[in-house]
C-alpha cells in the first residue's frame, strides 16, 4: 500500500512536471513568435515610413537661392513625387550647423571655400555634391546701353574693399576698358587715383571711383558705370531694369571658386532624396529659369565639386 501510494505520487509529480515544462516551452515559443512578429512588424513599419518620406528639407539664403528652390525646383521635384520644404536663413552660420545636426537634408548657399573653412574651423562634416550657379560681378550703367558707348573720362565705380576692388579692376581689364591693372594690387602706393592717371594702363582716362560695394547700386545714377557684385545687383533689382553691359568670364579655376554648391552632411551623398534633389537642381528647367530671371546677375554652373 505504501509502495503504491509512493508510486502514484511519483507519477503524479512527473506528469505535473511534464505539464509545467510543456507549458513553459509553449510559452517561450509563443513569446519568441510574438517577438519575431513584432520585429517584423517594426521593420515593415520603418520600411513603409521610409518609402513614404517624400519631403526634402533644404536650407537657403533668400536671393537667389530660396527663389530658385521655391519658384522652379519645387515644381521639378513634384513631377517625380517629391515635396520640397525651403527653410530660409538670413546668415551663413545656421544653415551649416542645422545641416550638421540633421535638421536639414541639404543646404544651398555657399562656395567650396566657405564650406571647407567651416568644416575646419567649426568641426563640421559637410560635403558639396553639385554646383548650381555663379553670381558674377557685372558692369552696370543707367546711362549707357553698351560698353562701347562709354566716353573717355567716364566715371567707373568699383568696390572699395581689397578683394572685390581688384576683382572689379580685373573685370575692366577682361572687357577691354583697361589695358592692364598697372600696379594695382601689387604696389601699395598705386591707388585708384594712380590708375586713373596711368595713360598706359588706362588710355581712355576713366575715373576709377572706389565706393562701398553695397552702396554702388544706389550710387549708379551719379556714375557712368560701376562694377557691382551679383548679390547687390539682384537686391537692387538692376538686372530687370538695367541689365549688365557685360559680366565676368571664368576659366576652370575661377568657375569652381565662384560656384555656389548644394551641400549635404557626409554619408548622405547617395541617398534617394539627395539624388532626386541633384537631378532637379541641375535640370534644363532650372537653367532656363536662371537665364531668363536673372539676366546675367546669376548664371548656371552645373559643375562637379573638386
Amino acid at each position: 500500500m505504501k509502495k503504491s501510494i509512493f508510486t502514484s505520487l511519483v507519477l503524479a509529480g512527473t506528469l505535473a512536471l511534464g505539464v509545467l515544462t510543456g507549458c513553459g516551452a509553449d510559452g517561450a515559443a509563443q513569446s519568441a513568435g510574438q517577438s519575431a512578429d513584432q520585429e517584423a512588424d517594426a521593420t515593415a513599419a520603418t520600411a513603409t515610413a521610409d518609402a513614404g518620406d517624400k519631403k526634402i528639407t533644404v536650407g537657403a539664403t533668400p536671393v537667389p537661392h530660396a527663389e530658385i528652390l521655391d519658384n522652379i525646383v519645387k515644381e521639378v521635384l513634384a513631377e517625380d513625387g517629391w515635396e520640397l520644404e525651403t527653410v530660409v536663413f538670413s546668415d551663413y552660420v545656421l544653415p551649416n550647423t542645422s545641416l550638421e545636426q540633421g535638421e536639414l537634408d541639404a543646404n544651398y548657399f555657399q562656395t567650396l571655400g566657405y564650406m571647407n573653412q567651416q568644416n575646419t574651423d567649426a568641426g563640421l562634416h559637410l560635403k558639396a555634391v553639385a554646383g548650381v550657379h555663379i553670381e558674377p560681378m557685372g558692369i552696370y550703367s543707367q546711362k549707357y546701353k553698351s560698353l562701347s558707348e562709354l566716353p573717355d573720362g567716364a566715371s567707373i565705380g568699383i568696390p572699395n574693399d581689397p578683394d572685390n576692388g581688384e576683382r572689379g579692376i580685373d573685370l575692366l581689364v577682361q572687357k577691354g576698358l583697361l589695358v592692364s591693372k598697372g600696379g594695382f594690387g601689387t604696389d601699395a602706393n598705386y591707388t585708384e587715383d594712380s590708375l586713373t592717371n596711368d595713360k598706359e594702363a588706362n588710355p581712355h582716362g576713366y575715373v576709377i571711383t572706389p565706393l562701398e560695394a553695397a552702396s554702388l547700386p544706389l550710387s549708379l545714377p551719379d556714375l557712368d558705370a560701376a562694377t557691382i557684385n551679383g548679390n547687390y545687383a539682384l537686391e537692387a533689382g538692376l538686372p530687370a531694369e538695367y541689365p549688365a553691359l557685360d559680366i565676368e568670364s571664368f576659366d576652370d579655376e575661377t568657375t569652381i571658386k565662384r560656384t555656389n554648391f548644394l551641400v549635404v552632411k557626409e554619408g548622405n551623398e547617395n541617398s534617394e532624396k539627395i539624388q532626386a534633389l541633384i537631378k532637379a537642381l541641375t535640370s534644363d528647367k532650372v537653367k532656363e529659369y536662371i537665364d531668363s530671371t536673372y539676366k546675367g546677375a546669376v548664371i548656371p554652373s552645373f559643375v562637379d565639386p573638386q
